[in-house]
């Protein structure tokens, strides 16, 4: 909730994250996991870096999301991994408004 225009709702009757009526992320059923929107090159490279923690369904594999055990994740990563779903759908203006404190473009290295 900290990044701007994020608000709260739900999506299959369990809480979500959206941003402009845009889901970045929701807690599955499961009550363990997170589905969290990813654009495809990122989601290999954290499926690659972290297998404990990022993984797939057959649900998802077509779809640019990935799933994230809570209980795996580190809390750093799991919270760059929603900053990046906001990116891909927060106005510009959103974006700008978080400031340049991350370097170029606003952006934080990849991990």
């Amino acid at each position: 909730m900290r990044l701007p225009g994020v608000e709260r709702g739900t999506s299959y009757s369990t809480p979500a994250l959206y941003v402009r009526k845009k889901l970045i992320a929701r807690l599955r059923e499961d009550g363990e996991t997170v589905a969290v929107r990813v654009e495809f090159s990122d989601r290999d490279v954290l499926l690659a870096a972290d297998p404990a923690a990022f993984f797939l369904t057959e649900h998802y594999r077509a779809h640019p999301w990935v799933l994230l055990r809570l209980s795996k994740a580190r809390h750093a990563s799991a919270l760059e991994v929603v900053e990046r779903a906001w990116r891909q759908v927060a106005p510009r203006r959103l974006i700008a408004s978080l400031g340049s404190s991350r370097g170029p473009a606003g952006r934080r290295p990849r991990p």
